[in-house]
């Protein structure tokens, strides 16, 4: 009776796994991409159909980071970073609230341009109103060009975008003959802009680190004149750092100076 059993629940889950393998079988990947794109606008018909949604997902991968890059954030979480090195406070504020007001700053500053990357790409695009996917790319990568553009002109960056030309072998002798539009695209524009926006965030990390670098060289002055050379300068000096911060409101100040930094883009770049 045992024996029994056993040969008839080994024949059980060989039918099972039979089952399962035929269905492994029938199920066909391509098959699959292709149910997924008739549901997305644009992507109707045939194996390019599934082509289309393999590249979009890969974009999809990668475009966080390039989006991040292509903003402000990068001038934010910088001199947010740089400000608490300068501060002394070693982990506070903590990583994820100086990421997080990044983000929110960047939201704030960015505002009228993610507003209109929406109104003129995606949002007809994701309502159905437009079907082509390139039209709806063209019309949301407009306002964020604008954008870095304005940045690289307000900070006298454009050497940068002279010098990533001048590696993709594109005559820069004659800078004055250039143009934004026709000899300017994404692949040189967002480096450039990225480069910008490291220099510009060092600048003004070198003028907030400089009140407190005043503050540590004076306590250290004071405890070598008064022999007590064993008190290490920072422990004295954190708390009058942190007094002169709030008392002039630095994060606010700090904050402000951010936003203000951000120009708005004039448009017809």
């Amino acid at each position: 009776m045992m024996l029994a059993a056993t040969l008839a629940q080994a024949a059980t889950e060989v039918h099972a796994a039979a089952n399962t393998a035929a269905a492994l079988d029938t199920l066909n990947p391509i098959a699959v991409l292709e149910d997924a794109s008739k549901n997305v606008p644009g992507f109707e018909g045939g194996l390019s159909s599934a082509l289309n949604i393999i590249i979009l997902l890969t974009v999809l991968s990668v475009a966080p980071a390039i989006l991040i890059l292509c903003t402000s954030f990068t001038r934010m979480v910088i001199v947010l970073g740089l400000l608490r090195q300068a501060l002394g406070t070693q982990t506070l504020p903590p990583s994820q609230v100086v990421v997080g007001l990044s983000v929110l700053l960047t939201a704030v500053a960015m505002g009228g341009t993610f507003e209109r990357m929406w109104n003129e790409g995606l949002g007809p695009y994701a309502r159905g109103e437009q079907k082509d996917q390139l039209v709806a790319w063209s019309g949301a990568k407009t306002p964020l060009r604008e954008f870095m553009i304005a940045q690289i002109e307000a900070t006298g960056n454009t050497p940068t975008v002279l010098m990533i030309l001048e590696h993709r072998g594109v005559d820069t002798s004659e800078p004055e003959r250039l143009s934004w539009e026709t000899d300017v695209d994404m692949l040189t524009l967002v480096p450039s802009f990225v480069l910008s926006e490291l220099k510009t965030a060092f600048l003004i990390g070198f003028r907030i680190y400089l009140p407190f670098l005043v503050i540590d060289m004076v306590v250290s002055s004071l405890l070598v004149s008064m022999g007590m050379m064993m008190l290490p300068p920072v422990l004295v000096s954190l708390p009058f750092k942190l007094l002169l911060f709030v008392l002039v409101d630095g994060w606010t100040l700090v904050a402000g100076g951010l936003l203000t930094g951000v120009m708005a883009p004039m448009g017809g770049s």
